[in-house]
């Protein structure tokens, strides 16, 4: 009998704790839930999610872009890197290249282009075009939709497009991932949508 009522405790001692370490978790869930959306609506506000995610997304794109000119070499249409790089590049380095810089930068390439064709390489193409498409850009692009719904939209498509592309050039999803040569493609293009669906969240709040 003495034997019966000790497994009886023991048994609902156990109960007991295992409740209480399940009702610890939950309250630890529901706390890091309230963390998490708390930090995210501070970074929402002060822009500072997004400005960090600028950076992370030039920096990928621009990574693709040297991959590309080095040992990429793939039939996608990589030339959409500098309009993804035009609509996510931040502010500060936006305004710097649009200014007297970005204008002697531009002056030079296409200087050396036209009269030193030789002496021009190949891989200075694409950064070329991408300060004279920042360059000249038209103030209605340059200040009103590189920020808005509409270039994120445009970043979010060209980064859709270049993973189904990499995807369908690497015979499928799991080669994109398990070959040597594509994981950083791989992991270099899905960090090119954080950006603007973090954009188009902020947008929608």
């Amino acid at each position: 009998m003495v034997k019966n009522n000790y497994l009886a405790m023991k048994t609902t001692g156990s109960t007991t704790s295992t409740e209480l370490i399940s009702s610890d978790l939950q309250d630890l869930g529901n706390a890091a839930k309230k963390f998490a959306s708390h930090a995210i609506m501070l970074t929402s506000g002060l822009g500072l999610g997004s400005v960090l995610l600028q950076w992370i997304a030039s920096i990928a794109a621009i990574y693709l872009l040297v991959l590309d000119r080095t040992n990429w070499r793939t039939n996608i249409l990589t030339a959409l890197l500098i309009p993804y790089i035009f609509f996510s590049l931040p502010s500060l380095v936006f305004s710097l290249l649009s200014g007297e810089i970005g204008k002697w930068i531009a002056f030079i390439a296409v200087v050396l282009r036209l009269f030193f064709p030789k002496h021009f390489p190949d891989w200075l193409e694409m950064p070329g075009a991408l300060i004279l498409l920042i360059v000249v850009a038209p103030s209605l692009i340059a200040d009103t939709l590189r920020d808005s719904f509409i270039g994120a939209v445009i970043c979010l498509a060209i980064a859709c497009y270049l993973l189904q592309e990499h995807i369908r050039a690497s015979g499928g999803f799991r080669n994109s991932f398990t070959k040597s040569s594509g994981v950083s493609n791989s992991v270099g293009i899905i960090i090119l949508l954080v950006y603007p669906v973090w954009a188009l969240f902020n947008d929608f709040l």
